[in-house]
């Protein structure tokens, strides 16, 4: 759980993203000619319910319907006086899906140090044996097939550098392909240098697209590929790929990004980003050193 600093030093972020948001979002906006018309501002703010969202995911709690009333409304009325009912709160929560995106996509990512990580992670919505009769995800959530087996939602693509900062991420039905994202110059910008992936970005295609780019892709190869030569400095980046995985355990088990009580896509859109947004606050994160020597050795070639 963050500290009440921390609490407020996150409320400052997103309210004046929130101020600035929504002069900008005035000027594109259609005024209407019928001045009775009633624009009475939410009892609580933009602000208030992105960090409360926040707050869940960060303090370890399973269930926000307890999270909200028997903690926020009873221990954080200090910091939140202003607080509505629970089913009114969850009324709220779609109208901040935009400003909370672009509040992570511009404020909370990190900056590409030139080693970059990617991967993909399922984002199950129901168990197996309850897809035929699952309703609330009826025509967006698709079956897919990951590393431990076929599952029922929807994938997480995310890149990350060295540090474990989130540089980008992107949500798809379970059934798209791993490399479709990299294929998309909004998910590869501002990515840089060396790339690790596993073995399911593997392709030609994609290879040449992102060297064009200034992207050098790091894979291993299958069993029946012929083996290329590689350094000693992208083989040790290859087996540091495992700190996306760490992160994608960390967005699971720590921020809670996956589970299966959703009743709403808007619910499931609020619950992963207010995750993602959580784990940018983070104090510590998965990293790795990496530090390249230059030793003065003789190379014959």
């Amino acid at each position: 759980m963050f500290s009440e600093a921390k609490v407020t030093e996150i409320y400052c972020m997103a309210d004046d993203f929130c101020k600035e948001f929504a002069l900008q979002q005035e000027k594109y906006m259609v005024k209407e000619s019928n001045h009775n018309h009633r624009n009475k501002p939410n009892r609580m703010n933009d602000a208030e319910i992105m960090v409360i969202l926040i707050l869940f995911h960060s303090g370890g709690f399973r269930c926000f319907k307890h999270y909200y009333n028997e903690y926020v409304c009873k221990h954080l009325t200090h910091l939140f006086p202003r607080v509505v009912s629970y089913n009114r709160f969850v009324e709220l929560e779609k109208d901040i899906l935009l400003p909370l995106t672009i509040f992570i996509k511009q404020v909370l990512l990190g900056t590409c140090t030139g080693i970059s990580f990617v991967d993909s992670t399922p984002l199950r919505v129901c168990r197996n044996q309850r897809i035929l009769v699952h309703k609330t995800f009826e025509g967006l959530a698709t079956r897919g097939k990951c590393s431990m087996g076929w599952f029922f939602g929807f994938k997480l693509h995310l890149v990350i550098n060295d540090k474990g900062e989130i540089l980008n991420f992107m949500f798809s039905p379970a059934n798209v392909d791993d490399r479709e994202p990299l294929k998309q110059g909004n998910f590869q910008r501002d990515i840089k240098g060396k790339l690790c992936a596993d073995k399911g970005y593997i392709g030609q295609a994609l290879f040449e697209n992102l060297f064009l780019n200034g992207i050098q892709l790091l894979t291993r190869v299958k069993n029946n590929m012929r083996n290329s030569l590689m350094s000693v400095e992208d083989k040790i980046l290859l087996r540091k790929r495992a700190l996306i995985e760490t992160v994608n355990d960390e967005l699971k088990n720590i921020a809670q990004i996956e589970h299966s009580r959703h009743r709403s896509f808007n619910n499931f859109i609020a619950n992963a980003l207010s995750a993602i947004a959580a784990y940018c606050f983070f104090e510590k994160k998965p990293a790795i050193d990496v530090n390249f020597v230059k030793d003065r050795q003789l190379v014959l070639f």
